[in-house]
Order: structure tokens, then sequence, then C-alpha cells
């Protein structure tokens, strides 16, 4: 199997760094080259996520599809309640943009490792 679970949890681990930079900056500027470098690279590492699952012929996708979407929905509730969290304490432009990029990498990162992980041991037949 492909190091899927390993990318998108190093993803998730970027994105909270991130996060944790951008927030103990506020109500200052913070300095947004290295939160904008954690979040490229985080970007990157779930595209190669994607592309590797997307090339795996024999995997349970049906298990894989019913783990995610409720994963994928329970995580987009904890991000929207982050993001309003942010938007209350008034941090607004680029901090915002990239605070609501970071919360959709860590929405799609968590139910990806959780599903990724559940179906590579369900038999596929």
């Amino acid at each position: 199997m492909p190091p899927v679970g390993w990318l998108s949890s190093c993803a998730l681990g970027l994105v909270i760094v991130g996060g944790i930079v951008l927030a103990s900056y506020a109500p200052r500027t913070a300095p947004l080259g290295l939160v904008t470098a954690l979040l490229s690279v985080a970007i990157v590492l779930m595209v190669v996520a994607a592309g590797l699952l997307s090339r795996i012929k024999d995997f349970a996708w049906t298990t894989f599809g019913v783990v995610f979407k409720w994963a994928l929905l329970a995580y987009v509730i904890v991000s929207g309640m982050i993001e309003f969290a942010f938007v209350h304490d008034h941090t607004r432009g680029s901090s915002l943009i990239l605070v609501t990029l970071m919360l959709s990498v860590f929405a799609l990162s968590v139910p990806t490792t959780i599903a990724f992980t559940t179906a590579r041991f369900v038999d596929p037949a």
C-alpha cells in the first residue's frame, strides 16, 4: 500500500504547526511567509496522497467512501467552528485566508487518514 496515511498525517501536522504560529501572534500580524510555506507543503502532500490513492486498484473503495463521508462531515463541522473562532477574534485579510485554507487541509486530511487506514484492512471483495 502507498503511504497515503503518512502523507495526509504529515499534511495535518504542518497545518497544525501553521495554525499555532498564526494564533500565537493574535491580535498582532503574524509572519505569513512561514505559514504560507507550511500550507504549501501540506497541500502538495495532500495532492500526492490523493494521486497515490487514486492509483490503487484492489482496494475496499465502498468502505473508504462510507468512512470518508462521515468523517468529512464531522471535520467540516469542527473546521467551521474553528473558523468562527478566528472570525470572532477579528482575524482579517490574508491571515484569514491562510486560516481558511489550513482548515480546509485539516478537514480533508483527517478523514483521508481515517478512511484509508480503515479500508486498507478490509477485504476488497
